[in-house]
């Protein structure tokens, strides 16, 4: 699968950790930035996610801030990105199947790394159910 993902100063160290996870496990990651716990403002990192989402050049995207809100709020404001701030593994899977989301979002100063790992893997392994949802989904535009 071809992830873009990408982080401000607060989510640096959790984003660098999970590329080199999911690099690991056979997935084509794109890594966005930043590249420092250097403040950063977290709207520039999440425009560049969301671009190669709607470009199609990554099927998914993973965003990580303080608390993840900041990243969902800026990804959502670009048509056709349906961004979802998980911190725990329900949400995640349900994000998926309900809500076909294509952005996850994780807040490194919410939750702790091991449960941000799983959280991904849950997101990335759940396919959408389709069926009403479809039409639900529909709606948003």
């Amino acid at each position: 699968m071809k992830i873009a993902i990408g982080a401000d100063h607060a989510g640096f160290e959790y984003k660098s950790l999970l590329a080199a996870f999911l690099k690991a496990k056979g997935h084509d990651v794109t890594d966005c930035g930043t590249d420092s716990a250097e403040q950063v403002d977290y709207p520039v990192y999440a425009e560049k996610v969301c671009r190669l989402v709607e470009d199609a050049a990554a099927d998914t995207g993973i965003l990580i801030c303080g608390t993840g809100i900041g990243m969902s709020m800026a990804a959502n404001r670009h048509k056709g990105i349906r961004a979802a701030v998980c911190g725990d593994v329900k949400s995640a899977e349900f994000t998926r199947l309900h809500n076909d989301a294509n952005i996850l979002c994780m807040g490194a100063r919410i939750i702790p790394y091991d449960l941000a790992q799983k959280i991904a893997e849950i997101y990335l392994s759940t396919d959408f159910l389709g069926g009403k949802h479809q039409k639900r989904i529909e709606l948003f535009s």
